[in-house]
């Protein structure tokens, strides 16, 4: 019989020691087999950045907005036009009007031309009459009533600038999206990787007490209902384990989710790879982190950024529609010559000159759209106000939630060791005939859920550790390997 509690105490002594990573001498559970192959979060992330098909399509979103300057700055093209209007009619040659120019439209409010105008035919307007019925052109439009501080051109490029911006803001929120749901993903998998692996351990204990409660009832050292207590013992820590595989089998498939190859084919996470939890000091997160984050997020928040841009793009749209508050009055010169003129151009007397002008008399239109504009800036800025508080107010709220779990954490340890000490309590006991089997199963119960639970408390610290990122708009939750 002392033989057998012997090595009762011995087995379960071995198990006593599991409380995850809290202790420098941890138990074979949180030591993985030389089949396994460690993934880190970081190596999980870093597959995630380069692979994954939604991380490829948000990388889409800047080169999208600098298609849309381009297309803005299209408008800005030099501009060929040829204008060719002719008349023949029973064998004569009424007119042949040809105008070609070439435009140079820019970001200022002055626009060069040049070109060339030929004019012939018998019956031509007599404005049109040219000597050679040649003549080249040089000159600039010059707005210096609307559009000489900005046009629909000038302000279509602002605006598209700006939009770059916004498409970089956005592609940060959707790759820290993904990578928040992955991070919850990883950490339920590591939670039901090693719960799995700690129910194996208290399985594989219960089998081995339970044949040896069987051989000293064969050998009468011990009542036949012991066994019957120990086999009890058995199935109930089989069905835990076969419960926890299972969870660890689903945690792992919806963790393949995230996971691609090079060539965009899906991978599938397989038994011979396990999530590992490195050293994460639990103090490490304190006020001045917290201050820290709030700042960064004031400025880098992409939800705030996109509001300060838009607000800027709403600002260019109010320059716009004062613009139009204003008379249109648009001048034009041109220096005009001859293929075949001798003298010199002389710009007092060898041009064309145009003015041109217009104003709407009430200017209700304009008006209205400077109000209305005003209107959605007041918008925006009232938007921005609220989301800046909701932001720092989340920083703040997911901050109290993990100095909460860190108490926690250290509180459930410090329950674990205590159970510890009371299965080591109920060893003296068991080896002085004080005890008994059905007690020593209560107290090893009790340090199974202490020490499941301890587990699942670090899963849940690391889940809120990168939703405190997220919450801070911190590009790819502070991993930094950025590209």
């Amino acid at each position: 019989m002392k033989k057998v509690l012997h090595i009762l105490v011995a087995l379960l002594a071995g198990f006593a020691g599991i409380n995850a990573q809290a202790q420098p001498s941890m138990d074979s559970v949180f030591v993985l087999p030389d089949s396994v192959t460690a993934m880190t979060l970081q190596q999980f992330y870093a597959a995630i950045l380069e692979y994954h098909p939604v991380v490829k399509q948000a990388k889409l979103l800047p080169e999208n907005a600098r298609q849309e300057i381009r297309l803005a700055r299209g408008a800005f093209d030099p501009k060929l036009e040829v204008l060719i209007d002719q008349k023949e009619f029973q064998d004569k040659s009424y007119y042949n009007y040809t105008d070609i120019y070439l435009s140079f439209p820019n970001r200022t409010f002055i626009e060069p031309k040049i070109g060339l105008e030929d004019n012939s035919g018998e019956l031509l307007n007599p404005e049109s009459i040219i000597p050679g019925n040649r003549q080249y052109f040089a000159g600039v439009n010059i707005p210096i009533g609307r559009g000489l501080f900005t046009d629909d051109r000038r302000t279509a490029i602002r605006q598209a600038e700006l939009f770059q911006t916004i498409a970089e803001a956005d592609q940060v929120k959707l790759v820290n999206k993904i990578l928040l749901a992955a991070a919850k993903d990883y950490w339920n998998w590591y939670n039901s990787y090693y719960n799995f692996r700690l129910l194996t351990r208290g399985a594989d204990i219960a089998r081995e007490i339970f044949s040896r409660v069987k051989m000293n009832v064969a050998l009468g050292e011990q009542a036949a209902i012991d066994s019957v207590q120990a086999k009890i013992t058995l199935q109930t820590r089989l069905v835990e384990r076969q419960e926890a595989w299972l969870a660890f089998q689903n945690a792992g498939i919806h963790l393949s989710n995230y996971l691609w190859d090079d060539q965009s084919y899906p991978l599938v996470l397989t038994s011979r790879v396990a999530p590992v939890l490195e050293v994460s000091d639990l103090s490490s997160l304190n006020l001045q982190t917290l201050s820290a984050l709030a700042d960064s997020a004031r400025v880098n928040h992409p939800e705030l950024i996109k509001l300060r841009t838009k607000i800027n793009q709403l600002e260019l749209e109010r320059s716009l529609a004062r613009e139009f508050l204003k008379p249109r009055l648009d001048l034009s010169y041109y220096l005009l010559s001859q293929p075949s003129a001798e003298k010199v151009i002389d710009p007092a007397n060898d041009y064309k000159f145009g003015l041109e002008f217009s104003m709407p008399i009430l200017l209700r239109k304009e008006r209205s759209k400077v109000a209305i504009t005003n209107l959605k800036i007041q918008s925006t800025e009232f938007e921005q106000t609220q989301a800046e508080r909701e932001i720092l107010n989340g920083i703040t709220s997911v901050f109290n939630d993990i100095t909460n779990t860190s108490i926690i954490i250290g509180q459930q340890t410090d329950m674990v060791n205590l159970y510890d000490r009371l299965l080591q309590a109920e060893f003296l006991n068991l080896e002085n005939g004080e005890s008994d089997l059905f007690k020593l199963n209560i107290q090893q119960e009790k340090l199974i859920q202490a020490q499941s639970k301890l587990l699942k408390l670090k899963s849940e610290y690391e889940k809120l550790k990168a939703e405190l990122y997220w919450a801070a708009g911190i590009r790819n939750l502070n991993f930094n390997n950025q590209d």
